[in-house]
């Protein structure tokens, strides 16, 4: 046992080096010290806790956020290139050694799961180019207190392993799409423009599957497709599709600038000069996207306002690259790193103290649009779309 204190105390001093070693608001080593508040008694002994916390503190930051929300890239290659996503000069992958396995993927999950998370979602680069990705699925629903597990995918390689997917239990898809036109497709993702019937396609076979809704994210970019907005609209009328546009947002080497931006307050008056009953319509707890409705429609459509109305204050999620590092929010250039940890042996105890000194040190808002641009983080296609 103190063999393995040393070797959490050793991580502890290596992995916070991304975040700064100062005192944050005295609470640099809070998380050791809120833990001694709850003593846990296993067996009949005794009640469970002195000190009994609606939700964990593990999981739970400074200003009172409660993060049931866990995003876990599982793959950083892509068989897409879309600019918004990756660098025209591509990445260097992160050798095959240093990702996270399938069975510690499913270790971390089951610690943040244990703390209260409801919800996980698999993302990538592409995570359908992940050969275990079913099995991962079928891991992850066996979890105890686990909700819902979703995906966010490009569609193209989807319609083949849909029921394999769905068979293994999962609940949600996410599809991005940011063109209805394959010419436009074979521009954005620097690929074939066949790929682009292979998603529409992907879109029809989980409606009919019964993924209610299918979410279709779209990136809007000024002069490549905000003339598509209505179209997009369109498509919500007589089938269950959760349109979310996304304003384009700052990462490494996606060559971002304000003029490339449509903001929501943009789209939305485009919308109602067609539309002029485009309402409001009630979002789930902790949405980030502000949902809207044409009245007969049987579809609606989200804006993810990240850029120009941030929901920071309401965010509940938690993101995990492919290479084991915690992001407590997604412009954050400080990560920590689960993978070395869970590599040198640490028990659970003291991986969610870990987690906790991350999250604890995770800021009421991002840095804003004027700071964003110029601060490093990773290119989006290495933090998990």
């Amino acid at each position: 046992m103190a063999t393995a204190t040393r070797k959490f105390k050793g991580i502890v001093g290596n992995l916070c080096r991304p975040f700064s070693t100062r005192t944050v608001q005295g609470h640099q080593f809070e998380a050791l010290d809120i833990a001694k508040e709850k003593k846990v008694y296993h067996g009949n002994s005794q009640a469970k806790t002195e000190k009994f916390l609606p939700f964990s503190h593990f999981l739970t930051d400074l200003h009172g956020r409660e993060h049931d929300y866990l995003r876990i890239s599982i793959s950083e290659r892509c068989n897409l290139r879309c600019q918004y996503c990756m660098p025209s000069e591509g990445i260097t992958l992160t050798p095959n050694s240093h990702l996270l396995s399938s069975d510690e993927i499913i270790k971390i999950a089951s610690v943040f799961v244990s703390e209260g998370v409801k919800k996980i979602r698999l993302t990538g680069g592409e995570p359908l180019v992940r050969s275990d990705v079913v099995d991962i699925v079928r891991r992850l629903k066996q979890l105890p207190g686990l909700e819902t597990v979703a995906m966010t995918t490009n569609g193209v390689t989807l319609s083949r392993k849909l029921p394999a997917l769905k068979d293994a239990g999962l609940n949600a898809l996410n599809i991005s799409l940011d063109t209805l036109i394959p010419e436009k497709f074979e521009f954005v993702s620097r690929r074939p423009k066949a790929g682009h019937a292979k998603v529409l396609n992907a879109i029809e076979k989980s409606l009919e599957m019964g993924f209610d809704p299918v979410k279709v994210n779209c990136v809007v970019m000024r002069g490549l497709n905000e003339d598509e907005i209505i179209n997009f609209v369109d498509s919500t009328k007589d089938r269950n599709i959760d349109v979310r546009f996304i304003e384009y947002m700052p990462f490494d080497g996606n060559k971002w600038n304000t003029k490339k931006m449509v903001s929501f307050s943009e789209m939305l008056e485009i919308i109602r000069k067609k539309y002029p009953d485009f309402k409001r319509i009630q979002d789930a707890p902790n949405d980030t996207s502000k949902g809207f409705k044409v009245d007969g429609f049987r579809g609606q459509v989200g804006f993810i306002t990240s850029m120009s109305e941030n929901f920071c204050g309401t965010c509940n999620r938690l993101r995990m690259t492919a290479d084991g590092n915690l992001k407590v929010c997604l412009f954050g250039n400080t990560e920590i790193s689960l993978r070395d940890a869970l590599r040198q042996g640490i028990h659970n105890d003291e991986l969610k103290h870990l987690i906790e000194a991350a999250v604890k040190r995770k800021k009421p808002r991002h840095a804003g649009v004027t700071n964003l641009p110029s601060m490093k983080n990773r290119p989006m296609i290495l933090i998990g779309g």
